[in-house]
């Protein structure tokens, strides 16, 4: 954990490259905002992932957060940039407890979750995702097709990010089931997205459950299973969940330690574009490893 962060400024955003932000966000005027999408914002997303110094993502990625938000001002049904901000927020929500600032956790959370909501009712059946029942959320999602595959995946993936910071609230944990169902969507239509990501939500929702209340873990086995190999086991963060959600589960302590070893002793430079979740998942697998006497 970082103990040196200056708690206040708002993750380390300077006040002078805070207002050179909002200067430049001030200049993009309604249908202006699409023109640096991808000159601008996309390039940004692929140096983020490909950075391994967790303290300068810590640092400045707020100036991005805030970008995006300015952009959106703009533009709030651009679809292109309602997925940047769902990735963004969701990431940066994710690596707040490594960045010494876990209550921002939920914050962030909340604003990953909105985001994604507003990117999956970019495909108008999904329209207001939350209220809706889930029988009729189910059946709305059967008619979405492979151009939608990013879409339902981003905004599951930002609403199940919200429900892991929620501290059990139950109104989140009830929204479970229609994560659920659109990971199974991805699946079906394509189960390769993202690493494999499907089959890791999947993989996590069936191995963390109890039997008795819909836990199935040979089910989890075999998501985690494919989504090693279809992301050929250079995603990290499968193994450690592998290890996390399944081999703890069950109390294979053979399997735990050897996904956490694997873990440790991948090589970076094999997965450049992966390197900050790689980075982090080998400190969670450092950390896990220490607790195998207690765990077992």
């Amino acid at each position: 954990m970082r103990k040196d962060i200056d708690h206040g400024r708002w993750g380390g955003v300077k006040q002078g490259g805070l207002a050179v932000l909002l200067l430049v966000a001030a200049f993009f005027s309604p249908g202006c905002a699409s023109l640096v999408i991808q000159p601008m914002v996309g390039p940004v997303v692929k140096n983020l992932n490909r950075q391994a110094d967790l303290e300068l993502v810590c640092d400045g990625a707020p100036s991005y957060l805030l970008l995006l938000d300015s952009l959106l001002v703009s533009e709030p049904d651009n679809a292109r940039l309602l997925l940047h901000g769902t990735q963004a927020y969701t990431a940066y929500a994710s690596i707040m407890p490594e960045c010494g600032r876990p209550e921002r956790a939920v914050v962030l959370g909340e604003r990953a979750r909105a985001y994604g909501l507003r990117l999956l009712g970019t495909y108008k059946s999904l329209a207001g995702a939350a209220s809706l029942p889930l029988a009729v959320f189910s059946e709305a999602l059967q008619s979405a097709g492979p151009g939608e595959v990013e879409k339902l995946f981003w905004g599951g993936y930002s609403w199940a990010t919200w429900i892991g910071f929620s501290q059990g609230a139950p109104a989140a944990v009830a929204d479970l089931p229609k994560v659920e169902q659109l990971m199974l969507r991805v699946l079906a239509l394509d189960e390769t997205f993202y690493h494999g990501g499907a089959h890791l939500f999947l993989g996590v929702y069936y191995g963390s459950l109890p039997v008795m209340l819909g836990g199935r873990p040979e089910v989890s086995r075999t998501h985690f299973e494919r989504a090693l190999a279809i992301g050929e086991r250079r995603f990290l963060p499968t193994l450690v969940a592998y290890a996390e959600y399944y081999a703890r589960q069950t109390l294979d302590r053979e399997l735990y330690v050897r996904l956490l070893e694997e873990t440790m002793a991948f090589d970076l430079a094999l997965a450049p574009d992966l390197t900050m979740a790689n980075v982090l998942a080998k400190r969670r697998a450092q950390r896990l490893l220490a607790q195998v006497e207690d765990v077992f």
